[in-house]
């Protein structure tokens, strides 16, 4: 049943001493379920969920888990990472109680609850680490089989290398395709769109991808009669089944209290996706919950006596005992014994992760109650700073937001004495130092982050040339990508075959072939994840969506997962995707989208790039593929037959995100906007000159990140006015323009006028020019506007119109 790696047989004392190391993996996870559910009940942590139920088969899982594979999983793996060395009691522990140490706390240094894992891909300066001599998790999130589309993308990263061999360090992240993508997912949370949406992409892509799901046959309190067809996810996705003249998925069920089964069904699924590269699910049936759900629950609530019964009989721990028993693996008095180690071992452990969270926390509580102990000897207010310091010191275990919730309202006793400047200093050094520790590594904080790539001006030739359709350059340009990085790939609805909607990529199939340059199907959560899990293993993508509107699709994933992704693993793990995607001025409610507001908001972690032409957004291009950061970059829809120069530089000329460009400047008014409304702002302001005012302009070209060098407000100190021109809805993304502009680069005291927006209409546009003319500001809507700016300034020269 079990073979080593030369493929003999194991003799019967080196098989029991495995299955014994199994059993006290297995048996270790389960006593920190219940002893971790114990620390939620009495207070010291504030919510659990476990992996009870669930230890053998990730076991099993285990054994075939090699080196440089990938686990795309969710909440309830900890026996598996223990299993392959990755998770300790202690780290357990930490976890639970939120320890910010990462040190201590490596999945999220307390970042997320617990249960949620993550191998460190990164060295400490942000360089890759060589993923193939370690076992990698990607890391996890809550939103139910959101990790799924990730994990496409971890599984196609092996079918890429398999076939490509040119890339840089190709070795540090790929042993020739060989690895597996393993994903685990809650029978219930096969309900949502996105696991079908990975399941369909898989059997077409056919990619080494892994999926086992748990079945316990409850989502929460929910039954599975009421979430899955047949209450039999297997079943039902039978039609994907692969046979002999037909490509799809194996799909492979077993019971989850069968230790022996167990071991041999996942040894024939890894042998299927590692070396056919054929997408397996496992469907892991007969599974319980010895807890429920969570910490916040009792599952007595809603399971009846009989399914209690069968979950004590069943129980996968109970049914190894039993089985190891039977073939004399082990007596029970000697499981006993073993049962009785671990209890100590996890119970030392649980001592020594708390000691560890709570010690520097009590020293720092020590050090404040000494400081306002001595602060309030000389204050008028004594009593009352005592009495704050009191209570702080009569907490046995204090949280940080206690000592500084302390600090700061004693801070208020004293604001007019001499001691106060020595308690603002300690405030001011105690939140700098912890609110990094919460807030740290929402973007790149390495040397390769996008503020490290400087700006290289496109080159034009001397004698004067025609210019050419934007389609042009940024087909150009990607072509001189293309060559330059063999790293890099794009895939996306109509991007291979036909070169995209808009033949921006015309001919880069035929020349560089169909694993670069692909067509995929109308799917863009799992888009989105083939992006994500392709970069997580060291290449390259540009993840196509056809228009912007089409991302609210994988609004979630991007949000979720890549916007959060190097903030939730500590700058430990990094995915620098370019998502690449067209909108703005487009007639017709479902083509038309500039919901910029909703993005920007919904995906910081993530850079928004705006460019107003096509070689703007091939410069946007060139930056990104130096830096180690994801972003989206939304090209003008109505752009792409405009006229503009053709460079001479492709592939190397950059523009610099988070630099607004000023391209008219002017003494009157700054008018602020991005995209395909500039077009209309400089036909306005050319108009308005005629009245005599004299409009600045100035492209944002990155909402995020916006205006590093706070050029805006240096515009608005020579104009004292200022205008935000925008086609997202009113409040959208103007009203984050107004608020960096005012709040943040302090412009409103240089304002002489109020500062104003014009934004598009509330609903969508409606189709047509005439519908798009009344939807989103004109060149006559933003002439008026500024227009009644300088009527309410000289009313005598510039008469009401209306």
């Amino acid at each position: 049943m079990l073979k080593e790696k030369n493929n003999t047989t194991l003799t019967f004392e080196d098989f029991k001493t495995e299955v014994l190391n199994d059993y006290k993996i297995a048996a270790t996870s389960r006593e920190c379920s219940l002893v971790g559910r114990r620390e939620v009940l009495t207070g010291k942590a504030k919510f659990g969920i476990f992996g009870d139920g669930k230890e053998v088969p990730q076991i099993a899982m285990a054994k075939f888990f090699k080196n440089g594979d990938f686990r795309s999983g969710y909440y309830r793996d900890q026996t598996f990472m223990m299993a392959i060395g990755e998770f300790t009691i202690a780290n357990f522990f930490a976890g639970l109680y939120g320890n910010t140490d990462i040190k201590q706390e490596p999945m999220s240094a307390g970042r997320q609850m617990g249960g949620h894992f993550v191998t460190h891909s990164l060295n400490e300066d942000g360089s890759w680490k060589n993923l193939t001599k370690q076992k990698n998790s990607s890391s996890d999130i809550s939103p139910t089989a959101a990790q799924m589309p990730r994990l496409l993308g971890l599984a196609q990263a092996s079918k890429f290398y398999r076939k490509i061999n040119n890339i840089p360090n190709q070795r540090n992240f790929s042993n020739d395709g060989d690895e597996i993508a393993w994903g685990t997912i809650g029978n219930a949370s096969t309900s949502e769109g996105v696991f079908f949406e990975t399941i369909n992409a898989a059997g077409v892509l056919q990619v080494p991808m892994l999926i086992s799901v748990w079945d316990d046959e409850y989502g929460i309190s929910v039954h599975a009669k009421h979430q899955t067809t047949k209450e039999n996810i297997s079943e039902i996705l039978s039609g994907f089944q692969r046979d002999k003249n037909n490509e799809g998925i194996e799909i492979l069920t077993v019971k989850g209290w069968d230790y022996s089964d167990l071991i041999s069904t996942y040894e024939k699924a890894s042998t299927i996706a590692r070396e056919k590269h054929i997408p397996v699910l496992v469907h892991v049936t007969e599974l319980t919950q010895p807890q429920g759900h969570s910490s916040s629950g009792s599952h007595e609530r809603y399971k009846s006596t009989e399914r209690l019964n069968w979950e004590k009989e069943f129980d996968c721990l109970r049914q190894m005992r039993l089985w190891m028993i039977a073939i004399n693996i082990a007596s029970s008095e000697e499981l006993a014994e073993i049962d009785d180690a671990i209890r100590k071992e996890v119970l030392e452990g649980k001592k020594a992760a708390w000691n560890s969270f709570i010690t520097p926390i009590a020293k720092e509580k020590d050090e404040l109650v000494s400081l306002l102990q001595k602060l309030a000897t000389s204050s008028k207010n004594k009593d009352q700073i005592l009495r704050l310091s009191n209570t702080l010191k009569a907490i046995k275990d204090p949280l940080k937001k206690e000592i500084l919730v302390a600090a700061r309202k004693s801070l208020r006793l004293v604001v007019n004495e001499a001691v106060a400047a020595e308690l603002s200093l300690w405030i001011q050094n105690y939140t700098q130092k912890n609110q990094a520790t919460f807030s740290s590594n929402l973007y790149s904080e390495s040397k390769n982050d996008v503020f490290s790539v400087k700006e290289v001006a496109p080159t034009y030739p001397i004698d004067a040339r025609k210019d050419t359709d934007g389609r042009m350059i940024i087909r150009d340009n990607f072509d001189a990508l293309f060559a330059k990085y063999p790293e890099v790939l794009i895939f996306g609805e109509d991007s291979g075959n036909i070169g995209d909607v808009n033949q921006g990529l015309e001919g880069m199939q035929e020349k560089y072939g169909e694993t670069r340059v692909a067509d995929v199907g109308i799917r863009e959560a799992t888009i989105i994840g083939q992006g994500i899990g392709l970069a997580l293993r060291g290449l390259r993508p540009i993840a196509e969506i056809q228009y912007l509107d089409y991302l609210l699709y994988a609004i979630q994933i991007l949000s979720d997962d890549l916007a959060s992704l190097q903030y939730r693993t500590v700058g430990k793990q990094k995915a620098p995707l370019i998502i690449r995607t067209r909108g703005h001025r487009l007639e017709g409610i479902w083509h038309s989208g500039s919901p910029m507001g909703m993005i920007i908001n919904a995906i910081r972690g993530i850079h928004v790039l705006v460019p107003r032409n096509m070689t703007k957004a091939a410069g946007f291009y060139n930056s990104l593929l130096e830096c180690d950061e994801p972003a989206l970059v939304v090209e003008c829809l109505n752009g792409y037959r405009l006229k503009e120069k053709m460079p001479l530089n492709y592939g190397e000329f950059k523009t610099p995100i988070g630099v607004v460009e000023t391209i008219k400047e002017g003494a009157d008014i700054t008018l602020v906007s991005y995209g395909s409304t500039l077009r209309l702002v400089e036909q306005a302001a050319k108009e308005l000159l005629e009245v005599g005012i004299d409009c600045e302009i100035i492209d944002i070209q990155s909402l995020l990140p916006f205006d590093i060098n706070q050029d805006i407000a240096k515009s608005i100190e020579k104009t004292n006015r200022l205008l935000v021109i925008d086609e997202d809805v009113p409040g959208g993304a103007s009203a984050y323009i107004l608020q960096q502009i005012i709040e943040q680069q302090d412009a409103y005291k240089f304002l002489d006028s109020k500062p104003q927006t014009l934004s598009a209409k509330e609903h969508r546009p409606s189709y047509g020019t005439d519908g798009d003319y009344f939807s989103k500001p004109s060149i006559e809507d933003i002439y008026e506007k500024v227009y009644s700016i300088f009527s309410e300034v000289n009313p005598a020269k510039y008469p009401k119109l209306y």
